[in-house]
């Protein structure tokens, strides 16, 4: 069998349906460009916006799973923890641009940030985490993860969550769950900050706390931990690339799948507000809905880390993906905020602080040891059930 890794052809490295996948999308988006304004003016009928809607949601979640895939391949070329903070990355930055689109839309919805970050809180470290855990924990009994990086990531999310969401109900900002622009502006750096030194102890030093432990594997005495990359540690070869040319092609598929998502986002925020506007649902839904549109492959892709009892992988996507939410989504909300005079409102309404509490007590009881257990899974799903419930009871 010859193994043919620097002379790759461009066809082993983006398949067909890649290619069809790139070109149905794109269609779309300049079918959109051309006659969107028209099929989206005054006159829209509520069947156009269903209709609308459900070709949007396909085309942006289709978009999303190839956003996903690329990612994921850049993902088992670097290693952990480089890999899935690529594909954390790329996934939160379409967050970011669909809150973005439905803010400078028409219409105020102050509290959308905060709704869209608390629906990720509850979706990725309730319902997806719930899955792995229950999941995994079916097929292997106790799967095993790194508790020091695990922590860390849940001592960022009260840090993180604790300033963004909890703070502004009980300071004397703006009022009503808002801050002051001078607040606004530090928290925001401060956020930046201190999101850009975690990423930088764990793709640095720090990195073997998120990879998947093996015996003997953290017996590495600190001061040469930095000779070892990544992925030598979790028993592969190093993290470089083999092929530069095949990293650089699937980094700019990766641009073409983020980019149609992009242009159709304020398509979408429109037919969004209009459905929940004519329809009188909650206005939280919105957050809810954009939550899942973006991070339903990432989720799809740690239940299949859990399934393949690649736990930590599983942590890293879960927890990964909340740290750089609020890390990426709170600066950019508030300065957008600042910059268009929209109004932003991050303060948790009572029910989501107890919520919020009661998520980062099980998270903290869930792994504090070092395996999982099962039945702590049916726990998390319980509570994303009743997070569902109170939307529509509130």
């Amino acid at each position: 069998m010859s193994l043919k890794t620097n002379n790759i052809s461009f066809r082993d490295m983006i398949p067909a349906k890649t290619w069809i996948r790139l070109l149905i999308v794109w269609t779309v988006v300049v079918l959109f460009s051309v006659w969107g304004n028209s099929l989206m003016g005054e006159g829209m009928t509520y069947a156009a916006a269903a209709g609308i809607f459900v070709v949007l949601l396909t085309t942006i979640i289709g978009a999303a799973f190839g956003v996903v895939k690329e990612a994921d391949e850049l993902a088992h070329k670097l290693g952990e923890p480089y890999g899935t903070l690529i594909l954390t990355l790329s996934i939160v930055s379409i967050e970011v641009i669909l809150i973005s689109a439905v803010m400078l839309g028409p219409g105020e919805f102050p509290t959308i940030g905060k709704d869209s970050i608390f629906s990720v809180m509850m979706i990725i470290m309730n319902l997806v985490i719930g899955l792995c855990i229950l999941l995994g924990g079916l097929k292997y009994g106790e799967q095993e993860y790194n508790a020091q990086g695990t922590m860390s990531y849940i001592a960022m999310i009260i840090m993180l969550g604790g300033l963004s969401m909890l703070l502004p109900n009980f300071i004397e900002g703006a009022g009503n769950g808002m801050f002051t622009n001078v607040q606004a502006i530090s928290l925001s750096v401060l956020i930046v900050i201190l999101y850009g030194f975690f990423l930088a102890f764990q793709t640095k030093t720090y990195s073997h706390l998120y990879v998947q432990p093996n015996e003997g594997s953290m017996e590495i005495p600190f001061k040469d931990r930095k000779l070892f990359s990544v992925n030598n540690l979790d028993g592969h070869t190093n993290g470089k690339p083999n092929n530069k040319r095949e990293m650089l092609i699937r980094s700019i598929v990766l641009l073409a799948m983020i980019l149609p998502i992009v242009l159709l986002s304020h398509n979408m925020a429109t037919v969004v507000d209009f459905g929940i506007e004519a329809a009188n649902l909650p206005l939280q839904l919105g957050g809810v809905l954009i939550a899942i549109i973006v991070f339903t492959p990432e989720s799809m892709t740690a239940v299949k880390a859990a399934l393949n009892n690649e736990f930590q992988r599983a942590i890293n996507l879960c927890h990964g993906a909340f740290v750089s939410t609020v890390g990426l989504t709170v600066p950019a909300v508030l300065t957008i905020g600042l910059i268009s005079g929209k109004v932003v409102r991050f303060g948790l309404t009572a029910t989501e602080m107890i919520l919020f509490f009661i998520t980062l007590l099980l998270s903290l009881m869930t792994f504090l040891g070092k395996r999982t257990t099962p039945f702590v899974g049916i726990m998390h799903l319980v509570l994303f059930v009743m997070f569902m419930l109170l939307i529509f009871n509130p």
